[in-house]
């Protein structure tokens, strides 16, 4: 069982996977919370597919060789995309959803089409559909350890603004807080969050990454406290056990944790609901 645990952790490269799968983890249940009190699931997957025409534009610009360029041409461009569905939803009369579809579907349109005049990329792309995890060198964890402290720094410090905002948008205003400011505030980390995350499990499994381990906790706990630390320990430990589910069973790496995180959801689901039937059946 020790030689099982330990022969992952001799190839330098599991070592990083690891702790970005562990860092991702507890990153994307902690913002996840908030998506789901915003009800705005939809979002981590609008955001993840709208990068698609920064990415080409950034492959068209620096060339494939350059990854560190593309990461950043997916930054500016998940936050840009982020702040333009916070300004539709809020100066127009259309609901957050549909301005979010609005922008995704024509982000992702726009990618598609850069993509199809850029003979080569489609072996590049695969690592932005299904992520590529153990590919994941130091710099990219300076990259993660720099963005993902700092966005949980904010969600710390801004806690009460943002739980406000997220529950009642209306009381936060009546208490003359910038509910706009902290409502853009959150799509931006949602932003930064989603762009972290593509490397260790793609665009095709980032809802699941940031919907499932948050919604999981949800169903264990009441409190939002407790939610975020049962979400970010849930997180953190399908990151684990999927990689290595992944180094000895050879599958996708960010298949396997989104897959792990599923288990998770399932199982809590069915205690909560075994909970309740006892419940209803229990004699008064």
């Amino acid at each position: 069982m020790v030689e099982w645990l330990v022969a992952p952790l001799r190839f330098a490269f599991m070592v990083r996977g690891l702790i970005a799968a562990i860092a991702v983890g507890v990153l994307c249940s902690a913002v996840g919370a908030f998506v789901i009190l915003r009800g705005m699931t939809f979002i981590g997957d609008a955001l993840a597919h709208s990068i698609l025409p920064g990415v080409a534009i950034g492959f068209i610009s620096i060339g494939k060789g350059d990854r560190r360029g593309l990461f950043w041409w997916a930054m500016g461009t998940a936050i840009l995309v982020a702040l333009g569905m916070g300004w539709i939803s809020e100066r127009t009369r259309f609901r957050e959803d549909a301005a979010i579809g609005i922008v995704f579907a024509g982000m992702f349109a726009l990618g598609i089409a850069l993509i199809s005049t850029v003979r080569g990329f489609s072996v590049d792309l695969v690592h932005f559909l299904f992520g590529n995890v153990l590919g994941i060198s130091n710099y990219d964890l300076i990259l993660i350890g720099a963005f993902g402290s700092s966005v949980l720094l904010l969600l710390f410090l801004l806690y009460k603004e943002l739980v406000l905002v997220s529950f009642d948008i209306t009381l936060a205003r009546t208490l003359r807080i910038r509910a706009p400011l902290y409502r853009y505030l959150l799509f931006v980390i949602i932003a930064i969050t989603v762009v972290l995350s593509l490397q260790t499990v793609g665009i095709g499994l980032m809802l699941a990454m940031l919907v499932t381990p948050a919604s999981t906790a949800q169903l264990l706990t009441k409190r939002l406290p407790a939610m975020l630390f049962v979400g970010a320990l849930l997180g953190a430990i399908a990151g684990v056990v999927g990689l290595y589910l992944s180094f000895y069973w050879g599958i996708a790496s960010g298949a396997a944790i989104v897959l792990v995180s599923i288990f998770f959801f399932l199982c809590a689901l069915i205690a909560s609901l075994r909970h309740r039937m006892l419940r209803f059946l229990r004699p008064n």
